[in-house]
């Protein structure tokens, strides 16, 4: 039934970012980490927080994956949602909760773009490897609890790591046409 939405979710997350560096591929590493406001986050910044969160989340579903699979193994053939809304567009969706995964060691050691388009990459590898190896549905059916989204299973929860992307991604390059 939905046996190949992981794959394209995960090609999905290699598509955007390749997309968004070429977009970016001329920036300054000044214009890279300068600030539009003292409490806003450079174009660096939303490009670190990225793979940080995605880093949290891959680790956490690692460290719950032994305790969640029985269940989901045993359910493996029930149907499950693969879709899941653009929870970022949300009305109510918290969109300021970024400074829980923010990227404090940048400001002061910035790096180029080319360095964090090899880390987020390496990260995106890094969520591609815990998926790939697993069933569908076994994914579709291990489910988890999050308070800004509600109930998402494993599937919509890569898909919601894509719409994060997304989401940052824009911001991005919307500074970076506003500097252009």
């Amino acid at each position: 039934m939905h046996k190949q939405k992981v794959a394209q979710y995960l090609n999905l997350l290699d598509r955007q970012r390749d997309s968004f560096f070429t977009s970016v591929e001329n920036i300054t590493r000044d214009a890279l980490w300068q600030r539009p406001a003292a409490d806003a986050w450079s174009i660096g910044e939303h490009i670190a927080h990225t793979r940080i969160l995605l880093r949290s989340m891959r680790r956490m579903f690692t460290v719950f994956w032994p305790f969640l699979f029985p269940l989901a193994w045993l359910r493996r053939k029930k149907p499950f949602h693969a879709h899941i809304d653009d929870v970022y567009k949300r009305p109510k969706f918290p969109l300021q909760a970024g400074w829980i995964w923010s990227p404090r060691g940048y400001a002061k050691k910035p790096v180029c773009l080319k360095v964090l388009r090899l880390q987020l990459a390496r990260e995106h590898q890094a969520v591609r490897t815990f998926y790939q190896d697993k069933e569908e549905g076994v994914l579709g059916n291990c489910c988890l609890y999050d308070p800004a989204i509600g109930w998402i299973n494993l599937v919509q929860a890569l898909r919601v790591g894509a719409y994060h992307d997304q989401h940052h991604f824009q911001k991005a390059r919307e500074m970076w046409a506003g500097k252009q």
